[in-house]
C-alpha cells in the first residue's frame, strides 16, 4: 500500500469456543486429539526455511502421560546457531524495508488460518504437549495467540501514524526502523500465545529472530513455524532452533548482531542473560533492547468486609487453572480471621468437586504439572509444609507422578508471614494463606507490599470500597496487574497490557503499543525546503 495511507482498525477479541458435546469445534478438536496421539513426529530445526537434523535428539511426551512420546525433537549445536544467526541477518534487509502493511498483512493471515483452518491443530497440540484442558488451550494456543497477531497490527497502525508538527519552510518526519541486527526470543512452555508473540512482535516492527523455544512446547511451536510459512513470512526472518540453553546462549551473546532480547521465564534466567549482554556489551553494534517478563508471587488481600465465597471461587481458580503454571496465579493470600473459616470452606468444596487426570477427558479442570524437575520442585515446597512447626498442609498435598506428574491442588496456612513459601515462586499448584488479625489489616498491607521481591499481579477484595481504594494506593508498586474483586490471573490482549515490574520484569506490557517500540528505532527527519546562505544573525546585519 505504498501509495495509501492504512489504518488496521481496532480489532474484536477472538470468540472462546464452547466445546459443547457434539458441536462442531469438539467434533474436530477429539479427532484431531487422536491423531496427534498416533504418531510421533520427527522435530528438525529450521534455519532459513530449511528444516536440519543434527542427530543430537531429545523427546517430547505428554505430561500427564510421561509414556507416550508425542516426538523426537533435533537439537542445535554451535554451528546451527551461527547458521541461524547468518540466516536472519542475511534476510534482514529486505525484510525490514519491506512496506509495514505487508509484514501486517502476513500476522494477520496466521491469525486467521488459526481461526479457521488449524483451530483444532493448535488447541491439540497445547493440551497434549502441555497438557492444558480444552478451555486452557482454547484462551492460549488459539485466542489470545490471534488477539496479539490482530491487536499489534492496529498498535503498530498507531506506531506509524505518531509524526512531528513542522514548522513554516521544513517538512518534519519520524520513521520506525527495524533494530540492526537480529533479536533472540526465548520463549517458555506456558503459554503457546506467547512463544508466537515473542517472535512476532518483533518481526511485525521489521526485526528477525533466531528462537529458541522452551523443550516442553517444541510440539506447538513447531505447528506455529508451519503456520507462520504456509502464511507467506520469508524464509529466515524467524529461525527455530531448540537445544540446550548454554549451548544456545554462548554463540548468541558472543555475535555482535545481537539487536534484542525477548523473554519469558524466569528472573534468575533474566537475570543471567542480562549480565551477559553486560559482559559483552562493548562488543555489539548498538545497545540491545532487552524485554522480559520473569517471575511473580502473585497474591490475593482479602479486606474484612469482603464476600467470603466471592474470594473462595477466585483463589481456586486463580491459583489452580493450568496447575498454577502461569506467571499470574495466586500463590500467597491475606485473609482476615473473621472470614478464613468460610473461605476455606469454599476452597475446600472446589477441591472435593473437581477432578484431575488426563487432558482428553473434558471432566477434568486439573491436569499434570509440565516435567519431573517441576513436580519434584513443587513437591519439596509440600513436603516442607507438612514438617513445619509454623504451617499446615489445609488442602491438598498428594503428589504422584508414576504415570503423569499429578499434584493435587494445595492450601498451605501458616501463621507466619515470612513462611518460605508466602515467599518464593513456586510455580505450581499452591496457594499459601496468612491469616491475621482484622484490627491488623494496615500492618498486613504493609507485609503483602514488603514479602516478595516480585512485582507482577495481585489483587484485592472488599465491598468498602474506600478501603479497598485505600489498599490498593499502598500497593501501587506491588502489581504491574493489579485486579479489584477478581482473580490476578488472565489478563486479555487489548484490555489488559500485561507486565510487572521489580523482580518481574521490565513490565513493557505485551498486548500493547508499549511493547512494540522496544522493537523499532525512531529516526527523525528535517527537510528543509530553502535552504539558508549566509551566517549572520539577524542583529549582525
Amino acid at each position: 500500500m505504498r501509495d495509501a495511507i492504512y489504518s488496521f482498525p481496532m480489532p474484536t477479541n477472538e470468540p472462546v469456543l464452547t466445546y459443547l458435546k457434539g458441536s462442531p469445534e469438539r467434533v474436530a478438536l477429539e479427532k484431531e486429539l487422536e491423531r496427534q496421539k498416533s504418531i510421533e513426529l520427527d522435530i528438525p530445526l529450521i534455519i532459513g526455511g530449511k528444516e536440519i537434523r543434527t542427530g543430537n535428539t531429545g523427546k517430547v511426551v505428554m505430561p500427564h502421560d510421561h509414556h507416550h512420546v508425542l516426538a523426537t525433537y533435533h537439537k542445535a549445536g554451535p554451528k546451527e546457531v551461527k547458521m541461524a544467526i547468518d540466516a536472519a541477518m542475511k534476510a534482514r534487509k529486505q525484510w525490514s524495508e519491506t512496506d509495514w502493511t505487508v509484514r501486517a498483512s502476513i500476522l494477520l493471515k496466521i491469525a486467521e488460518l488459526i481461526s479457521t483452518k488449524y483451530r483444532a491443530v493448535m488447541s491439540a497440540a497445547t493440551m497434549l504437549g502441555q497438557s492444558k484442558n480444552i478451555y486452557q488451550a482454547e484462551i492460549d494456543g488459539v485466542c489470545e495467540l490471534i488477539d496479539f497477531l490482530r491487536y499489534n497490527a492496529h498498535f503498530a497502525s498507531e506506531i506509524y501514524s505518531f509524526q512531528p508538527k513542522s514548522a513554516k519552510g521544513q517538512i518534519n518526519t519520524v520513521e520506525y526502523r527495524g533494530l540492526e541486527g537480529f533479536v533472540f526470543a526465548l520463549t517458555p512452555f506456558n503459554f503457546t500465545s506467547i512463544a508466537s508473540n515473542l517472535n512476532m512482535s518483533p518481526v511485525l516492527m521489521g526485526n528477525v529472530t533466531v528462537w529458541k523455544p522452551s523443550t516442553t512446547a517444541i510440539l506447538s511451536n513447531y505447528y506455529l513455524m508451519q503456520i507462520y510459512k504456509e502464511a507467506g513470512l520469508p524464509d529466515g526472518v524467524v529461525n527455530f532452533i531448540p537445544g540446550q540453553g548454554s549451548v544456545i546462549g554462548k554463540e548468541i551473546f558472543a555475535s555482535k548482531h545481537l539487536a534484542g532480547v525477548h523473554f519469558t521465564g524466569s528472573s534468575a534466567t533474566f537475570n543471567t542473560l542480562w549480565r551477559q549482554v553486560g559482559e559483552n556489551i562493548g562488543h555489539y553494534v548498538s545497545y540491545p533492547r532487552l524485554v522480559g517478563e520473569t517471575g511473580g508471587k502473585d497474591f490475593i488481600f482479602v479486606h474484612p468486609s469482603a464476600d467470603p465465597k466471592d474470594v473462595s471461587t477466585a483463589a481456586f481458580c486463580g491459583a489452580f487453572e493450568f496447575q498454577g503454571q502461569k506467571c499470574s496465579a495466586a500463590s500467597r493470600m491475606y485473609a482476615p480471621k473473621s472470614l478464613w473459616k468460610e473461605i476455606l470452606a469454599g476452597i475446600k468444596e472446589f477441591a472435593k468437586e473437581v477432578k484431575m487426570g488426563d487432558v482428553c477427558d473434558p471432566q477434568n479442570f486439573i491436569s499434570a504439572v509440565i516435567d519431573e524437575a517441576s513436580f519434584d520442585n513443587i513437591k519439596s515446597y509440600i513436603d516442607y509444609a507438612k514438617k513445619a512447626k509454623d504451617a499446615k498442609v489445609v488442602v491438598g498435598g498428594k503428589c504422584d507422578k508414576s504415570k503423569g506428574y499429578f499434584v493435587e491442588p494445595t492450601v498451605i496456612e501458616t501463621s507466619n508471614p515470612r513462611f518460605k513459601s508466602m515467599e518464593e515462586e513456586i510455580f505450581g499448584p499452591v496457594l499459601t494463606v496468612y491469616v491475621y488479625d482484622d484490627k491488623d489489616v494496615n500492618k498486613a498491607v504493609e507485609l503483602c507490599d514488603g514479602t516478595s521481591p516480585y512485582g507482577l499481579t495481585g489483587a484485592v477484595f472488599g465491598k468498602d470500597r474506600m478501603a479497598v481504594q485505600a489498599i490498593a494506593d499502598k500497593l501501587r508498586y506491588a502489581a504491574g496487574n493489579f485486579y479489584i474483586n477478581d482473580k490476578p490471573t488472565g489478563a486479555v490482549v487489548g484490555l489488559q497490557p500485561f507486565g510487572g515490574s521489580r523482580a518481574s520484569g521490565t513490565n513493557d506490557k505485551a498486548g500493547g503499543e508499549f511493547n512494540l517500540i522496544r522493537w523499532a528505532i525512531p529516526r527523525a527527519i528535517k527537510e528543509t525546503l530553502v535552504p539558508a546562505r549566509g551566517y549572520k544573525y539577524a542583529y549582525m546585519k
